[in-house]
């Protein structure tokens, strides 16, 4: 009796979940199985569709909340094979391509466009709100942002940003910051409307950025001067610099999974610099190919994409060495657009007019299509992650 007692006590969570959601319970699978788009609870992990709190290190979370930097720096815990967020679970999977005039939208089953929105914009990136529920479309030509809905892809009225060179959102979804190019600096706006609530000055020209663990923090690259700067958020001023050695043109840039260092790619190097996030300090130097550009994390979290002239080389975050280097179709600096919600392929645009998966266990090109114009930007939606912090596939 004592452990049929036990065995529903187990039970009841599930059971009242279930009934709390509707007729149909939730499906779980372990690690790695079920479909691509089916939504999925990782047995043993942190649940990842939970409320994320803000509260500080010594307050108490409510049960089951998973904070807004998970325990023991597991920092893409939420970012698994389908872990598609309820707000965009029922959205169909596409690819967004920003091809200089407009964004393509193409299926990426059968690789037929679907869709075209955005007419009237030079869009040159697209980049999903916080909430998953629409898109940005950065027009740097008419320095402007403009909202389409991820569902409807309808239109809505550009907002006016001086040069939008990138769009972030801070992990707890209350603020949007615009890395603007003209003048240099930071616009901190309302995520939804994208009203201006202040403007922080920098010393460089900044576009390609990712948060601190704790989320205080957005470091992004200046590639012009060869050096990062770190943003203090809440006190809206620039915390610290750090330049990278000679002749370093540092680009796109990721958190480690433990969140202890940030990876840095380095087009003029042909490689990627490891800086302490803590420190702010540069650790070392792993050499993938010349022009790496792009970054992509897999799905499991054990292995950083480095693409760019031409090649695209896998590289392990535990060892820091290159496992992996594959040869990429045209030879162009190629633009990520993100990793397929199952992990099984990672996404790519060139800027000769080609949008194609690849492999990521074999590098082997899976899918590709031709598109009119010059793909400047990639999106791959949805993905999995709780909310999306901008940028090209920064999610948590």
């Amino acid at each position: 009796m004592g452990r049929r007692r036990t065995l529903f006590g187990a039970l009841a969570p599930l059971i009242a979940a279930a009934m709390v959601s509707g007729c149909e319970s939730p499906e779980f699978y372990r690690p790695g199985e079920g479909g691509a788009d089916e939504p999925v609870v990782g047995l043993g992990g942190a649940a990842p569709y939970v409320r994320p709190t803000t509260a500080g290190p010594k307050a108490a979370d409510p049960p089951g909340a998973v904070p807004v930097a998970p325990a023991g720096g597991r920092v893409y815990a939420a970012t698994g094979p389908g872990m598609i967020a309820p707000s965009a679970r029922d959205m169909p999977a596409r690819l967004y391509v920003a091809d200089g005039h407009g964004i393509e939208v193409i299926d990426p089953r059968t690789m037929r466009p679907v869709g075209r929105f955005g007419a009237g914009a030079v869009a040159s990136q697209v980049v999903p709100s916080w909430d998953m529920r629409k898109l940005w479309i950065a027009d740097t030509v008419h320095d402007a942002l403009v909202p389409v809905g991820a569902r409807s892809g309808g239109r809505g009225r550009p907002v006016r940003v001086a040069d939008p060179a990138g769009l972030y959102f801070t992990p707890d979804g209350r603020t949007a910051l615009v890395a603007a190019g003209r003048p240099r600096r930071i616009e901190v706006r309302d995520p939804r409307t994208m009203r201006p609530r202040a403007a922080v000055p920098l010393p460089c020209a900044a576009a390609d950025g990712d948060f601190t663990l704790d989320g205080a923090s957005l470091v992004m690259s200046c590639t012009a001067a060869g050096a990062l700067v770190r943003l203090d958020v809440a006190g809206r001023r620039v915390a610290g610099t750090v330049r990278l050695p000679a002749g370093a043109r540092p680009g796109d840039l990721r958190l480690s999974p433990d969140g202890g260092t940030f990876l840095v790619a380095d087009a003029a190097r042909g490689g990627i610099w490891a800086v302490d996030a803590q420190t702010f300090a540069a650790r070392g130097f792993v050499r993938t190919a010349p022009g790496a550009r792009g970054l992509a994390i897999s799905r499991d979290a054990r292995r950083l994409f480095v693409s760019g002239g031409g090649t695209l080389a896998a590289v392990d975050f535990r060892t820091r060495r290159v496992t992996a280097r594959w040869p990429l179709p045209g030879g162009g600096n190629t633009v990520p657009g993100g990793v397929s919600s199952d992990g099984r392929a990672l996404w790519l645009a060139d800027p000769g007019g080609l949008v194609y998966a690849v492999s990521t266990r074999t590098g082997r090109v899976l899918r590709h299509a031709r598109v009119k114009g010059r793909p400047a930007g990639l999106c791959v939606h949805p993905q999995p992650g709780r909310f999306a912090l901008g940028g090209t596939g920064l999610y948590r």
